[in-house]
């Protein structure tokens, strides 16, 4: 049975060529580069080339599957019986020298028999990775903590273990004009609504650039506002994550040579739940998720409620805490809100130092810094204590928050607020919060409200969001996001309790 050839036809074809011909053109297409193997064969007067970049290639690959069936065959060196004789799958055959080089640089080794009008191609990429690991930026107490790897062919091995059904859909495209770069789109074809698919399929296509260095780099290209200073996709680094959302209807998105997932659409509140809820009990998963729903609120509020008090609503503090608050602040030269915004930036320093260092350096400089810093700061009079107290709660409630992006938006948020609390007191801290609600209100991802299910209002999904019911009660996805199938199993029968009789 003849081999069918896979062939990239072109009307820039170079071939015929002489060996040496060719080899002239490679050599001086290359150099600059001295990585390029070339090796040249002659039998019963046919004379063959073979060339590649030896560190792109699976060179034991090359040498059992290629060379030696190649050279130890009694064969007459064609294209077609090169082809039936070295039945390997991803073989293509090229004509254009320009798609030579590109698949050259892609891990291809390529075979020329002097006088054919093509060079025939085997992808045998050598897959550099490192070992599965435990996942670094997203914590977990309970459940997998397996992370994602930089080799896109572990990631979607760990998908498809995780999600073992033939309604995954992994639709592959490619991305990138000067160094292409492989993408796969994930979704469950019968579970994902259609317009999100085809919405996030088409800015896919659709975009035009050089290079995509990581998968973070392309939310930034996909997102709705890309100039938005909050978060519209999730990146993650944990399998679960990803699985969770695509099975309730959400697309996710694994890019080549990097370690985090992309799930959209994602709403405000997507970024502070936890797949570690799901392992919980209801009661507890609850409990944590109104936390850090209420965590996020009271990050960016309290220190400009202190400066907006301590500047000019002395009544709303309570005698005893009046007369504390100006024993501290007898000794401190600055107004409260100069004080406060040198201290939030000496938070931030020592945050991001300790996020630089290594990890045993790093905690300690939090740790100490901290404790040193705050100290020496009161000590000369620079700030107040109960000011510090107030940063370092700010501070441990930004913590709360699983994603990384969100927390760091509300970081950046806290200094505008801060500034108008200074200015305006209550009524700056007012207007900052009623433009944020607005903007969030005005604000989509992938064409869903960004607040949803609170705006527009969907009661019946507040269960997924604010907090978690009995697992029996799980049996429907959300229903703001319009999936095509709306019910997962009939309640009734996940509640049954059946015991054998004795």
């Amino acid at each position: 049975m003849k081999r069918r050839m896979r062939s990239s036809k072109t009307t820039d074809s170079i071939f015929p060529l002489k060996v040496d011909e060719f080899e002239k053109i490679l050599r001086r297409k290359f150099e600059n580069n001295p990585d390029l193997l070339l090796s040249k064969y002659e039998h019963k007067g046919n004379k063959m080339i073979v060339f590649s970049i030896p560190y792109l290639v699976a060179e034991e690959k090359a040498e059992d599957f290629i060379l030696k069936p190649l050279l130890n065959k009694d064969i007459e060196w064609t294209n077609e019986n090169i082809l039936n004789e070295i039945p390997l799958g991803e073989s293509k055959t090229f004509q254009s020298l320009e798609k030579i080089l590109d698949n050259l640089l892609l891990g291809g080794v390529f075979i020329y028999i002097e006088g054919e009008n093509e060079v025939i191609s085997y992808l045998l990429l050598n897959k550099e990775k490192r070992n599965l690991e435990k996942a670094e930026t997203e914590s977990l107490v309970l459940g997998p903590k397996l992370a994602f790897t930089e080799s896109l062919f572990t990631n979607l091995n760990i998908v498809r273990f995780r999600i073992r059904s033939t309604d995954l859909v992994l639709k592959k495209i490619t991305i990138g004009k000067t160094i292409p770069r492989e993408v796969r789109l994930i979704y469950m074809k019968s579970i994902a609504n259609e317009e999100d698919v085809n919405t996030m399929r088409q800015r896919l296509l659709d975009l035009d650039v050089d290079e995509i260095e990581d998968s973070v780099i392309l939310k930034q290209y996909l997102e709705d506002s890309s100039t938005n200073l909050f978060p519209q996709f999730e990146s993650t680094e944990l399998p679960d994550r990803l699985t969770y959302g695509v099975t309730k209807g959400k697309i996710g998105v694994l890019v080549e040579n990097s370690p985090m997932a992309i799930v959209a659409p994602a709403n405000l509140f997507s970024f502070l739940e936890s797949t570690e809820d799901l392992y919980m009990r209801w009661h507890e998963g609850t409990f944590l998720r109104l936390l850090r729903i209420v965590a996020l609120f009271f990050s960016f509020i309290i220190t400009p409620l202190y400066v907006a008090v301590a500047t000019y609503q002395f009544g709303l503090i309570p005698t005893q805490l009046l007369i504390s608050l100006g024993e501290s602040r007898a000794q401190v030269p600055f107004p409260p809100l100069l004080e406060a915004l040198i201290l939030e930036f000496l938070m931030e320093l020592l945050r991001e130092a300790g996020a630089r260092l290594p990890t045993k350096v790093g905690q300690t400089m939090g740790i100490v810094g901290g404790i040193v810093i705050g100290q020496a700061a009161v000590e000369a009079g620079i700030t107040s204590n109960i000011l510090i107290i107030v940063v370092a709660m700010s501070a441990l409630a930004s913590f709360t928050s699983p994603s990384y992006f969100i927390g760091t938006t509300v970081r950046v948020i806290r200094f505008p607020l801060i500034l108008l609390a200074g200015l305006f007191g209550i009524l700056g801290i007012i207007f900052g919060l009623s433009f944020l609600t607005i903007h969030l209100i005005r604000l989509t991802s992938l064409g869903r409200p960004y607040l949803l299910p609170l705006y527009p209002l969907h009661v019946r999904d507040f269960n997924k969001v604010f907090y978690r019911t009995p697992i029996s009660y799980k049996n429907k996805l959300a229903k703001a996001y319009q999936p095509k199938r709306l019910i997962r199993f009939p309640r009734e029968e996940a509640a049954k309790k059946q015991d054998i009789d004795e």
